[in-house]
Formats: structure tokens, sequence, C-alpha cells
């Protein structure tokens, strides 16, 4: 089973039930922080650091002496990651997808590729949970492919939980790609309900299997339990809007070490997403 926990906005409480419903499984099971533009996952496990992998992309090096300054590459890139004035290309690495595409364009070999760093993916154990963290560099904008190297070391055979970037964007999505269920966090609030709408058209297009969590229930009103009534989406889980849970957050601890009568919550939570994903069926 691989579970994305995704959101439409940030703030709903994603990495909280990540980490929660992770440590109520009693059983080996892969943790995959895939907010690499801020992660936070580890900030509520006790487990140790216990390896660091610097992650690359190639990227282009362009040899003046050969160049022509025919501009073939920099048409061909489509993510304005080389530019030209009538000289040798300006390479903006930070802009490239590492596709390849201007080394194979150029007719006179002028180009060739070097490592390009992006992040850090950091591996950490708690027990049961192995979490599996995407750091981007600060002025990276490729957080999709730092996503992409996050779950290129997922294990077959664990079950794997997916922390996912929140909103709809491409890391989003990059997280979601694969995955056998999806599980939405939101809040009942009007902001909730809009990316609530936002995040299912998402997963709809996906095509995967997903349900809902309402967290902090009582500080909106029913309009988020009116929609999914209207459109058939299960809500697997809905949290109140305790304080104590806040101020166990604020203090970096599990909501089911710090509060232990919602342990049971987590647990027919995660029965109900594998009843859920074992309909095999779109809401």
């Amino acid at each position: 089973m691989i579970l994305a926990v995704a959101s439409g906005k940030g703030g709903t409480g994603k990495t909280s039930i990540s980490v929660n419903l992770a440590k109520v499984l009693g059983v080996p099971v892969q943790l995959l922080d895939c907010d690499v533009e801020e992660p936070n996952a580890h900030l509520f496990l006790r487990g140790s650091l216990i390896g660091e992998e610097e992650i690359s992309i190639s990227v282009p090096e362009i040899d003046a002496a050969a160049c022509n300054a025919c501009d073939e590459c920099v048409d061909f890139c489509q993510f304005n990651a080389l530019a030209s004035f009538c000289s040798t290309p300006l390479v903006f690495p930070e802009l490239c997808h590492g596709c390849g595409g201007c080394t194979l364009v150029c007719t006179r070999n002028a180009i060739r590729e070097k490592d390009f760093r992006i992040g850090v993916v950091r591996t950490f154990v708690d027990e049961n949970i192995t979490l599996k963290s995407g750091c981007l560099d600060v002025g990276v904008s490729l957080a999709s492919a730092l996503v992409h190297s996050v779950k290129a070391r997922l294990e077959e055979g664990i079950t794997a939980i997916l922390d996912a970037p929140p909103g709809t964007a491409c890391p989003a999505v990059a997280t979601l790609r694969g995955v056998d269920y999806v599980l939405l966090v939101t809040e009942p609030t009007p902001f909730g309900l809009h990316d609530l709408k936002l995040a299912v058209d998402t997963v709809r297009e996906l095509r995967l299997p997903f349900g809902v969590v309402i967290n902090r229930v009582g500080i909106g009103d029913e309009r988020v339990h009116r929609y999914c009534a209207q459109e058939h989406i299960p809500v697997l889980l809905e949290i109140p809007d305790d304080r104590r849970i806040a101020e166990a957050y604020s203090r970096g601890q599990l909501i089911v070490e710090a509060l232990p009568e919602y342990r049971a919550h987590f647990e027919r939570l995660w029965q109900a997403i594998t009843h859920e994903a074992g309909k095999g069926t779109t809401p």
C-alpha cells in the first residue's frame, strides 16, 4: 500500500496526520516527506539521522570555442534555461530540468553536461518508521525533480506513506502519481472548502481513489460536510478543534503519544483507508 496524504492548502494538518498514522501501524513503514520546500516530518520523530544523499541533475555546459551561436539549443529549451544575445548562450542551471535535449540538437558537439546540486535526501529511523526527507536547496525551483528522487527510494513490499506538498501544483502532482490511495486533509472553513475542491479535481483527473479527513471540526461550518455528501466522497475521520492537540503539536509531540485516546481514531482511519482502497473505485 502506497498512501499519499495531501491537501489543497497548507496548514490543514497533513504532516500531523501522516506521522501519527505511521506511528500507530505497528509494522515497518516508510514515511516519505515529499514537501521538499519545507520538510518538517522529522520534527515529530525521535529517531536519529543515519544518512544524507546529495541529489543533482545534469545541466548543460557550453564550450564557447566550439559554439557558433546558432541558437538551436535556445529554441529547443522550453524552460528558458538557455538565453542568447548573438553570442554563446548563457545557462541558467536553476531553471534547467535536466532533459538533455540541448545536447542532442547541438550539431557541433559544443554542449556537455555537468552535475548541478538541487538538494538532499535525508534518512531517519525511529523504531518501525524509516523517514526519507527531501530538502530543496535555497534558490532552486526544481521541487518536482527532488520529489522524484525521494520517491525513487521507495522499497517494494513495505507500506509507504507520502506526505505531499500542499496545493495542486507540479510537486503535489509528482507526489500523487502512482500511489494506491490519496487522503485529502481539509478544515471546515470557506478557504478549506475552496482548496479541497481544487484538490478533488486534481485527484479525479489522475483517476486515483481518495477520501477526506476533516481537521479542527468546530471552527467553521458544515459546508465541507455537505460538499463531501453531495460528491459522494467518504469522510474517513473527523478531528475536533482540541486545544490539547495544538499544544502537543507546538512541542513537537505526536498526538497518539501525548493524547493516547486518539490512537484508536488513527487505527480506525487506517482500517477505513485499506477498506476504501480495496474497492478500487474513484468517488
